[in-house]
């Protein structure tokens, strides 16, 4: 029981002192059983205040604190960092919440607030006077990193690793790396392509010694923890030489192979064979055969000796001490009929659109009928008044303004309607918008439950809109291609999600522990998140969240052993009678059952354990306490909240 507490309350400028009375809580919390010194401040988290806790400490040998303050998730860490420098362990510190909590909720009510406050760091005394001195968790930790996706964002975070001197290994679901990049001309604020910037990085990829390549490998599972995790990946085979310098045979079997399927590459506007490669713009430069098109005729044997069909799928483990996940996006792909797309021939995505201008020279056509109108309806699968995508995708006004534009210096005879629900050329990327009104581009903007119309008469596509620049008047123009702009949704195929456990937003992308504070980190100890996989972003942006990712997770594993916060659960082996309800309840997979003398009882992997608390009442015996957490310290805070003590 602690007997010498010191207890800081703090003005926070002004945002807790305007509207609780900081002085009768001192005063208040001065009498409590075990509080030795009651202070206010006006800035807690002030250096001079800090330097005044440690003195504080040290001269009165204080043996607890409680700071009153802002939110824990600000500062909890600050004030735990002070206490150690006073020679106090860090878990004899308990932070109150009486910003978030008190003043900014009951600004409009002083004397209740006064009064919740009191109550609430009286709670917070009672907990700390049952803390207990506890050390952080020591583990080895496997100085690598697992990449997952070999896009813009895994690359360029892979080569900042390894430049660190960290082993990394990058792994691509795709026989191909580059991720959506790869398919594209001109990049947006750029003279570079897509394939410039592709080929620029996997050079850097493939020259590192320190980085490990695989494509076609996807995540099949993963156990351990931060600092320590199992990975294995299943490697899909291409059925061709992984180092294949005779293109002229693979081409001939590229050739005589009988198969035609819509080529994803070019978002289904061509066709590919079932071996296929896009030489030179894909990497690796060899080819692969896919096995759900392929018929096994052999035809592409006979002409190509480096075809394989006998390879077989494999699986590797790797162990490392972080996963950095930069698995990319989808584009929204519209509902049939939805705005005419496959309803109408001459509708298409944004995606198809910059394909169909990457291949097509002389002319621009569609269907053999040459294009002079091109209309571009935007926010499709974005801001959606009805439908899931509530949210915008940020980056499709200035890339479709910035195709428009590029497409104006290949094809000069085009002209471009611009159906918008407001433009969000943000930051920049403005001088896009400026430059397509100064070359003539017409602009019309709609509400959003008043939606751009697309219609066929007579064999015509019409596209109409009540424009509200002009007080809501129905305009309508004769369309040779329709270009839907479709913006960026999660990934369909999200088994990584599952595996790892990261959790969503309402958004259905990966959630950041906090956007500002801790922005590339998830609730899963030790796995970082970057690019697109997280929300939709533009290529500078994913690069920066990439760079930043990578020192977040190279801080895990730049040395032999790392900390683990100690606050988990533990098992009573004389109260535990195995049922299996905890093992359960628990989300992380952190308790197993083990034998202990002649009975089972369950056991907890402490370097996996969160401490959520999830296991602790489904237990019908009372065997699992929560480390710093307990039942007597809990019930004494909540004794005090209800005015028992």
């Amino acid at each position: 029981m602690k007997q010498k507490i010191g207890v800081y309350i703090c003005h926070c400028g002004g945002n807790i002192s305007d509207y609780v009375d900081v002085d009768k809580v001192k005063d208040v919390l001065a009498k409590e059983d075990g509080v030795y010194v009651s202070k206010t401040t006006i800035f807690a988290c002030a250096d001079s205040n800090q330097k005044e806790m440690v003195a504080d400490i040290k001269a009165n040998e204080l043996d607890a604190v409680v700071v009153a303050s802002c939110s824990p998730k600000l500062h909890q860490i600050t004030f735990q960092a002070v206490t150690e420098r006073a020679g106090l362990n860090k878990y004899n510190y308990v932070h109150a919440n009486i910003r978030e909590q008190v003043s900014w909720p009951h600004s409009d009510n002083k004397i209740g607030a006064t009064e919740k406050a009191i109550q609430i760091v009286r709670s917070s005394v009672a907990k700390v006077r049952l803390s207990q001195a506890i050390e952080p968790i020591e583990i080895d930790t496997q100085q690598a990193v697992l990449v997952l996706g070999a896009g813009i964002a895994g690359m360029k975070a892979a080569i900042s690793l390894a430049k660190m001197g960290t082993q990394v290994y990058l792994a691509e679901r795709e026989h191909f790396i580059g991720g959506r990049i790869a398919h594209w001309d001109v990049l947006c604020g750029t003279e570079e392509t897509g394939k410039e910037l592709v080929t620029r990085l996997y050079t850097d990829v493939i020259a590192n010694k320190n980085i490990t390549l695989y494509t076609g490998a996807e995540m099949v599972s993963s156990g351990g923890s931060k600092g320590n995790f199992n990975v294995q990946l299943k490697l899909k085979p291409r059925y061709v030489a992984d180092v294949c310098d005779d293109k002229e045979n693979i081409k001939k079997a590229i050739e005589v192979c009988p198969v035609e399927v819509p080529d994803e590459f070019n978002f289904g506007i061509t066709k590919r064979k079932a071996i296929y490669h896009n030489f030179p713009s894909e990497y690796p430069q060899a080819a692969v055969i896919n096995m759900d098109d392929c018929t096994r005729c052999g035809e592409c044997e006979k002409v190509c000796d480096k075809i394989d069909l006998s390879q077989k799928e494999e699986t590797v483990e790797v162990k490392v001490g972080s996963v950095l996940v930069a698995t990319g996006f989808d584009s929204y792909t519209p509902g049939e009929g939805e705005f005419g797309y496959q309803a109408i021939d001459n509708v298409i995505t944004l995606s198809q659109y910059k394909r169909l201008l990457a291949i097509s020279n002389g002319e621009l056509k569609w269907n053999g009928k040459k294009i002079e109108n091109v209309a571009y309806i935007y926010c499709v699968g974005s801001r959606q008044v009805e439908g899931e995508n509530k949210y915008c995708s940020r980056y499709c006004c200035t890339a479709t303004i910035n195709t428009a534009l590029r497409s104006n210096d290949k094809f000069k005879n085009l002209n471009h309607f611009h159906f918008t629900r407001g433009m969000r050329t943000y930051g920049k990327q403005e001088v896009f918008y400026h430059e397509a009104s100064k070359q003539g581009h017409v602009f019309f903007q709609s509400y959003g439950d008043d939606p751009t119309k697309v219609e066929n008469k007579n064999g015509k596509t019409i596209v109409k809109i009540n424009d509200i620049l002009t007080n809501r008047k129905e305009l309508e123009v004769e369309a040779d291609l329709v270009v839907l702009v479709t913006g960026m949704v999660p990934r369909a195929h999200n088994t990584i999600g599952d595996i790892l456990k990261i959790p969503k937003g309402r958004d259905k992308f990966y959630n950041e522990i906090h956007m500002k504070l801790r922005p590339v980190e998830t609730v899963i100890d030790g796995v970082t998140i970057a690019g697109a996989c997280q929300g939709p972003k533009n290529i500078v942006e994913s690069i920066n969240s990439a760079l930043s990712a990578s020192i977040k997770s190279y801080s895990f594993v730049s040395s032999d052993k790392l900390s683990v916060e100690p606050i988990v659960a533990k098992i009573d082996e004389n109260l535990c009678q195995y049922c299996d309800a905890c093992t359960t309840a628990c989300p992380f997979d952190a308790i197993s059952k083990v034998k202990s003398g002649s009975k089972d009882v369950a056991l907890i992997n402490h370097t996996v354990c969160k401490g959520c608390g999830m296991c602790l009442p489904v237990c019908p015996t009372n065997a699992i306490q929560l480390i710093t957490f307990s039942d007597d310290e809990v019930e004494n805070m909540i004794n005090v909240l209800a005015n028992e003590l």
